[in-house]
């Protein structure tokens, strides 16, 4: 039993790409990053090359995986317990460019890798995964319409991400390149006022495996409190199933009981918690 690891995503796929399809809902972002790193355009300019990993078991199955696409955090997947202390082994023997100082794992492993790490992590935040059960429209709906961005929103979209990845701690230098990637395939949605000015927006990853994560929901200060993010959210969830998808997902920050409670009100269900780590340097 043991970790290896790689540079090479088509040979990540090769080794874990049947773990991770078997559950598309709870590996949503490992699926993203691995599916994004495998495009021309996936990795981030100037980034260092990714660093993917599988725990693999004495008879060949592949029980756990993790990726680290920097400029982000590392993402591990669910993973068994005997799992745990080798990789806290395994980060804090990377070096260079490839030691991570974050990492998001399930929450039921997290007090276990901190034990295992020793002192020095801290947590950074808490998420709740969601699944669309029935969706259900916003109560209120609010004036105005949603439509897709387009490369004329460009600027505006960089803007709003930049200001989503600083308001929760995500690296902003990701933003760019997510508005990019949505763009190409128009996996933006904006809700605009009655006027056309746009007052809200969603993202929604490419669909993998039949399912499509909705991310980067974003309200500027100046138009909050008003229904769009709900908005919104319901109206890239119907998008994304017209388009195909079998299950819409989501995360929300668990302590912020207002997403949550406006989530499960658009018919979303909770499925797991996951927790980020800082790692010292």
């Amino acid at each position: 039993m043991s970790w290896r690891t790689t540079h090479d995503a088509g040979a990540f796929v090769a080794a874990a790409g049947d773990f991770l399809v078997s559950r598309p809902v709870e590996h949503t972002v490992l699926l993203t990053l691995t599916d994004a790193l495998r495009r021309p355009a996936g990795r981030a300019a100037g980034a260092p090359p990714p660093w993917l990993g599988w725990w693999q078991e004495a008879d060949g199955r592949v029980l756990a995986a993790l990726v680290h696409a920097p400029p982000g955090g590392l993402q591990v997947s669910g993973l068994p317990a005997s799992a745990v202390a080798p990789l806290a082994g395994l980060l804090a023997g990377a070096v260079g460019e490839h030691a991570p100082t974050a990492i998001e794992l399930p929450a039921e492993s997290a007090a276990a890798f901190t034990r295992a790490w020793g002192p020095g992590t801290a947590v950074a935040y808490g998420s709740r995964l969601y699944r669309l059960g029935t969706p259900a429209a916003p109560e209120p709906a609010p004036h105005g319409r949603a439509r897709s961005a387009t490369a004329a929103d460009r600027a505006l979209l960089t803007a709003w991400a930049t200001a989503f990845c600083a308001e929760v701690g995500m690296p902003t230098a990701t933003a760019a390149g997510v508005v990019e990637d949505r763009l190409r395939h128009d996996g933006i949605v904006l809700w605009e006022h009655q006027d056309g000015a746009p007052a809200a927006m969603a993202t929604l990853t490419r669909r993998i495996e039949g399912t499509v994560r909705v991310a980067f929901v974003y309200t500027p200060p100046e138009h909050r409190r008003c229904g769009y993010a709900a908005a919104v959210t319901a109206a890239a969830g119907s998008r994304a199933l017209a388009a195909g998808a079998e299950e819409i997902v989501l995360f929300t920050d668990v302590a912020n009981a207002t997403t949550n409670a406006l989530y499960q009100r658009l018919g979303y269900r909770p499925v797991s918690d996951r927790v980020a780590l800082r790692l010292p340097s």
